[in-house]
């Protein structure tokens, strides 16, 4: 019964890893059951011993895509020692929030891809996910705000919604070898805690005002 079940595990995960690279790769319309079966080596009718359905099995990927992202970015914060300092945390979740989407998972890219293209009735059943996705990044940066390491005077709704739009839609123009990851996340948080104005510019517009109100 065990190698039974064993051998019933690791046919599933052939299928879903199979799908998740089909998904990504066609999107969703694009995909159909009998390729999703060609690209795990077996037939389609093996295939719907596992899974009923195309939808049945988005689903399991888009679930296991979420999980995927929020475990990296939870066990990120974990591993990091309770002396470490705000601007580390945020760094840290950047860095396994795109290590996830770019490096290791078809299921997170297939999440971000295709979420747009799914039947409403799916998207509503997966929000719970994406709403643990954003709770996560809402309290690094709640207490991050807290602490004094951000603006208090900054909407943090809008800046986490700015900061995993443009995470997620790194999955549309990265490409592997031009730049690293871990470099990636230095230069974005470099952006979001810095800014992107220069020191001079800023120095500037500000002695224009003081002109202006002399």
């Amino acid at each position: 019964m065990t190698t039974e079940r064993s051998k019933s595990d690791l046919t599933r995960t052939r299928i879903l890893d199979a799908a998740a690279r089909t998904f990504r790769q066609k999107g969703y319309a694009a995909t159909t059951l009998n390729e999703i079966a060609s690209a795990a080596d077996m037939q389609a009718g093996s295939l719907y011993y596992h899974f009923g359905s195309k939808d049945e099995l988005l689903e399991e990927v888009l679930d296991i895509g979420a999980n995927k992202v929020n475990d990296a970015i939870k066990e990120s914060q974990e591993r990091l020692p309770p002396e470490a300092t705000h601007r580390e945390r945020i760094r840290a979740a950047v860095d396994a929030h795109l290590t996830m989407l770019l490096k290791h998972c078809d299921y997170t890219s297939a999440n971000i891809s295709i979420f747009a293209q799914i039947p409403e009735e799916i998207q509503q059943r997966h929000l719970p996910k994406r709403d643990a996705l954003a709770a996560q990044w809402r309290r690094i940066l709640t207490r991050a705000q807290k602490a004094g390491a951000l603006r208090d005077d900054v909407d943090l709704s809008m800046v986490r919604m700015l900061l995993l739009g443009a995470l997620n839609w790194s999955v549309e123009w990265y490409k592997p070898g031009k730049t690293s990851i871990p470099a990636m996340a230095d230069h974005i948080c470099l952006m979001l805690l810095d800014g992107i104005g220069s020191k001079s510019s800023t120095r500037r517009n500000t002695e224009g005002r003081a002109a202006e109100v002399a």
